[in-house]
């Protein structure tokens, strides 16, 4: 009977945990504010390993276990939803012109080039084809839709993806300016970017608190900034988003001073500091595998 006992504990143990694991699950307890657990977001699909933004980015980060992916949307001429990051398809394709320049027809002729610039068969995909393949699988943050933001709810509905995205409405828009202009799903997940040297920054963040499942990414180019001294007490209620990025993002405190300057207590141990609950890098598995060392990720 204590062997059936144990074994019927175990798989109730191994069931919570590969629940947990559940993309869904992870918004769901994002939400409920543990500082304990931080998620890790891919940006652009970890793009120094497959294209930016394409199907085989989204693949790799399944495969490795990230928590998020971070994607961009642009829309066709003949208004389907792409993923690309700029207006135009000079940088990233064996093509040039603005992706409103083209049908989907033609824009899926192209192909993606990898982070060296060099072409290879990586098609652009569509919106609707990454949050299929992403479906159960991984969370999705939507960035760069806030001028399609009807179109890109629409998808997450029809794929049955709304519980594992994180959508951006936009940079520094308050809440009640958003849902002037824009119809926004109830049980949605919105992010807001917020540049921590306007002089209305934290009234803006607090605008939020009227939306319950909403993130705030503040962004700064200098840490000297007083604002960010209120970012610890604005994430006991309200769930904090850094980017590790590039500089101008954290005031210096990014993924190459730790990775490359070995100076993980000036980047990502400082960032911590403030509370967040998701951290964008481009340098995804290196944060984890710092983030697990310090018992801050699952």
């Amino acid at each position: 009977m204590k062997y059936k006992i144990l074994i019927a504990s175990a798989l109730v143990l191994n069931a919570l945990n590969t629940f947990a694991q559940q993309p869904a699950a992870k918004l769901t307890s994002l939400f409920n504010l543990n500082h304990k657990n931080i998620l890790v977001a891919a940006h652009r699909g970890d793009w120094r390993n497959a294209p930016e933004n394409s199907l085989n980015a989204l693949l790799n980060c399944i495969d490795k276990g990230f928590d998020m992916m971070e994607l961009d949307v642009k829309m066709t001429k003949d208004s389907v939803l792409v993923v690309m990051h700029d207006q135009t398809i000079d940088r990233t394709t064996n093509a040039k012109g603005k992706v409103s320049d083209y049908t989907f027809n033609e824009i899926s002729k192209f192909r993606l080039k990898n982070g060296l610039g060099r072409v290879t068969s990586n098609p652009i995909p569509t919106f609707k084809e990454m949050m299929l393949a992403a479906k159960g699988k991984i969370l999705i943050n939507v960035d760069k839709g806030n001028d399609h933001l009807t179109e890109v709810f629409k998808v997450l509905n029809e794929t049955g993806t709304l519980n594992q995205a994180i959508v951006n409405v936009g940079d520094n828009i308050s809440y009640s300016k958003l849902i002037s202009t824009e119809k926004v799903p109830a049980d949605a997940a919105l992010m807001v970017v917020v540049n921590m040297a306007g002089p209305d920054a934290i009234e803006l963040i607090k605008s939020y608190k009227a939306f319950p499942k909403s993130v705030i990414q503040p962004i700064f180019n200098t840490d000297t900034l007083s604002t960010l001294k209120s970012l610890p007490a604005i994430a006991k209620s309200q769930v904090i988003w850094l980017n590790s990025l590039w500089p101008s993002l954290n005031g210096g405190h990014d993924d190459d001073r730790a990775v490359e300057q070995k100076d993980t207590k000036g980047s990502w141990a400082w960032l911590l500091e403030l509370k967040p609950l998701v951290i964008q890098s481009d340098r995804p598995a290196d944060l984890i595998s710092y983030l697990k060392a310090n018992h801050a990720h699952q």
